[in-house]
């Protein structure tokens, strides 16, 4: 994480009055530490691993240079700030898609921006008040937004995915017996097990869960054919032999 923190420059403007011993508590962000916001950010994050901990970072990152952009800093933002760049989220196009960002994206930065600023006020006593108190949220739908594959064009995905190679195939089986792409990723071979003479896959789900995945016989041929005569490092792995969950959480940014 402080190598994250240390990518971003810190705007030019003059952060807010703060306490001072409370500001002294919080943690060096590495290469940031004149400016509080990176420095309560650090502290922040240090409660959460893994994508959860990337993800809010990009979340609070968005947001520091939205502010920049306005000249306002995020410890002294207002209600009407957040108001505001919620509109900016839900009616302009955004850099990475070109689209306004979807009510789910939205409803998760708020979120985040939520958690930080209530961690600012109970845990780092450095803000009064939240100014997220009280901002109504976008209404995320609870019918999923993702159209599934029919029959055929999940034939033609999995004949694409043979013709490519074992390893594309033994990853789209796993996520087709239910797993999420990170998931499969961050697996390594002595996770692929048996349990009470079955197949089974060793999961660490989102939130740190540990759980016990079984597979299906195709997912289990399809692992095993990719793995081969290996016994141990990641499953998956890049042209350059390291993990592709490896390369997967350092392009993360």
């Amino acid at each position: 994480m402080g190598a994250d923190l240390a990518r971003v420059e810190p705007a030019g403007q003059g952060a807010p009055a703060l306490r001072a011993p409370a500001l002294e508590r919080l943690p060096a962000a590495v290469g940031l530490d004149a400016d509080p916001y990176w420095r309560l950010a650090a502290a922040f994050l240090v409660g959460y691993q893994g994508h959860s901990r990337s993800a809010y970072f990009g979340d609070l990152r968005a947001w520091r240079a939205w502010c920049a952009q306005r000249d306002v800093h995020p410890l002294a933002v207002e209600r009407h700030h957040i108001d505001t760049w919620i509109t900016y989220l839900t009616e302009m196009p955004q850099v990475r898609t070109g689209r306004p960002a979807s009510p789910a994206t939205i409803a998760r930065r708020l979120s985040c921006l939520s958690k930080f600023y209530e961690y600012a006020v109970r845990d780092a006593e450095l803000l009064d008040v939240s100014p997220m108190a009280r901002v109504r949220r976008p209404r995320v739908s609870d019918d999923p937004s993702a159209v599934g594959l029919d029959r055929e064009e999940l034939g033609r995905l999995l004949g694409a995915a043979e013709a490519d190679g074992p390893r594309p195939t033994a990853l789209l089986m796993l996520v087709y017996n239910g797993l999420r792409i990170s998931e499969a990723l961050s697996r390594d071979v002595e996770h692929f097990t048996y349990q009470t003479g079955h197949r089974v896959l060793r999961l660490t789900r989102k939130g740190g869960k540990r759980s016990t995945e079984a597979l299906a016989p195709v997912t289990v041929h399809a692992l095993e054919t990719y793995i081969s005569e290996r016994t141990a490092g990641p499953i998956f792995l890049g042209r350059d032999g390291t993990g592709l969950g490896q390369h997967r959480t350092e392009n993360v940014r």
